[in-house]
C-alpha cells in the first residue's frame, strides 16, 4: 500500500486546541467492524459498550517536560531543545531548532521556564543521520531531576501556545491520571478520556484493567517519508510488560476473554510482547520498532480504544489494520469513520474525541 492511502482533508478548526470540559466529557464515535457502522456517544458511556468480563490494557508512561530552551552565549541565538531519548546519566538524544546552529561540539547553555540562564551546559557530542544530536549536560547532577523546573509539555505542533505559557491546563491534562513511570515525550492520548472514576466504574462491572509501559519516543514525530509502506522504519521504543500483566494476559487468552488495547501504544505492546508456544505470554523488558499497517493481522487484541490520528500518520496505519485484520479493507472503513465524524464536527487529534473500534 502506498502511503498516500492514507490521506484526507481535515478542515483546521476541528484540530482541537484545548481537551474537554471533563476527560470523559469527549464524544467517542463506535466503529462496528462486522457491520460497517458507526454510532455517536459520550466517552463516560464506555462501559455500556465494552464486552463483559474483558481486559483493559493500559499504557501508564508518564510525559516527561521535555520541551528546553537554550541559547548560544557566544551569539545570543535560542534554540529549542525537545529530549527524546534519555542514554545514560546526564546524556540524551535531542531534536533541535535551528540543527544548522548545532554542530558536534558545540555547547549551549540551558534556560529557565522564566527564560534566565540556569547554569547548566549542553553540549553537542554526536549527530546521527536523522539529524538528531546527543547531548551531554553538564553542571547538573541528573537532568530528569530538573526538567519539571527546566521544561515545558511537549505539546505537538498543531496545538498553539503563546511562548512561556505555563497552563495548569496543560501540566495535567496532557497526562493520563494514571501515568506513572517517566519517559514519554508525547502522551498516550487514548488514555487521557479516562477519570479514576470510570476506571473504578469499569472494574466494578466485571472488567480488568492491567498496566503496561511503553515510552512514546521519536516515532510519534517520524513523517512516513517513503511512498510504500513497506520501505518505512519504525524508531524503537521501549517498553515493559511485568510478571502480573504476562499472567492476567496469559489467563484472558486461555480463556477467551476479550482485550481491549487503550490506545495504538497499547497495541504495540501486545502485538510486540513475545508468547511460549502454549499462547502465554511472557515478561518482557525491551524495545519495540513494530510497524503495524495492513493488512497486518491481530494476535492478542480484539478491540482498541482511540483518537483520530493525523493524515498519512503510522496510527492511522495501525487503526487502519485494525478495522480489517488481515485485509487492506480497513482503510475504507476507517476513512469513512473519519468523513463522518468531520461531518458531525468531532475534535481531532491529541485533545480530540476518540474512536472505539469492536
Amino acid at each position: 500500500m502506498r502511503t498516500s492511502d492514507f490521506d484526507y482533508e481535515l478542515p483546521p478548526e476541528l484540530i482541537a486546541q484545548h481537551p474537554a470540559t471533563t476527560r470523559d466529557g469527549s464524544r467517542l464515535l463506535r466503529v462496528n467492524r462486522s457491520s460497517c457502522t458507526f454510532e455517536h456517544r459520550r466517552f463516560c458511556e464506555i462501559p455500556d459498550l465494552l464486552p463483559e468480563k474483558c481486559l483493559i490494557v493500559i499504557n501508564d508512561s508518564k510525559v516527561i517536560p521535555a520541551r528546553l530552551r537554550a541559547i548560544d552565549t557566544s551569539t545570543a541565538r535560542e534554540f529549542e531543545v525537545m529530549l527524546i531519548e534519555r542514554m545514560g546519566l546526564n546524556e540524551w538524544w535531542a531534536m533541535v531548532r535551528p540543527g544548522r546552529h548545532a554542530p558536534t561540539g558545540k555547547t549551549l547553555e540551558l534556560l529557565s521556564q522564566k527564560g534566565t540562564p540556569s547554569g547548566i551546559a549542553a553540549e553537542v557530542v554526536e549527530v546521527n543521520p536523522e539529524g538528531h544530536r546527543k547531548f551531554r549536560f553538564h553542571h547538573v547532577r541528573d537532568l530528569q531531576d530538573l526538567l519539571p523546573e527546566l521544561g515545558e509539555m511537549p505539546l505537538p505542533p498543531y496545538i498553539k501556545r503563546a511562548r512561556g505559557n505555563f497552563s495548569s491546563e496543560d501540566w495535567e491534562r496532557y497526562q493520563t491520571t494514571y501515568a506513572k513511570n517517566p519517559g514519554s515525550v508525547a502522551a498516550p492520548t487514548a488514555g487521557l478520556h479516562f477519570t479514576s472514576e470510570l476506571l473504578t466504574r469499569l472494574e466494578h462491572s466485571g472488567r480488568k484493567i492491567i498496566r503496561t509501559t511503553l515510552h512514546v519516543g521519536a516515532g510519534t514525530f517520524a513523517p512516513v517519508k517513503h511512498d510504500r509502506l513497506e520501505e518505512h522504519r519504525m524508531h524503537h521504543e521501549q517498553y515493559e510488560v511485568s510478571e502480573s500483566a504476562a499472567a492476567e494476559l496469559s489467563e484472558a487468552a486461555a480463556l477467551g476473554r476479550p482485550i481491549i488495547a487503550v490506545g495504538t501504544t497499547a497495541a504495540r505492546v501486545l502485538e510486540s510482547t513475545p508468547r511460549q508456544e502454549d499462547g502465554s505470554f511472557i515478561t518482557h523488558r525491551g524495545s519495540t520498532n513494530l510497524f503495524i499497517h495492513p493488512p497486518r493481522t491481530f494476535n492478542v487484541i480484539s478491540g482498541l480504544i482511540t483518537n483520530f490520528h493525523l493524515p498519512q500518520s503510522t496510527l492511522l496505519m495501525l487503526v487502519s489494520a485494525f478495522a480489517a485484520p488481515g485485509q487492506t479493507s480497513g482503510r475504507e472503513l476507517i476513512l469513512k469513520a473519519y468523513a463522518e465524524a468531520i461531518r458531525e464536527r468531532y475534535r481531532f487529534f491529541s485533545y480530540g474525541d476518540a474512536m472505539l473500534i469492536l
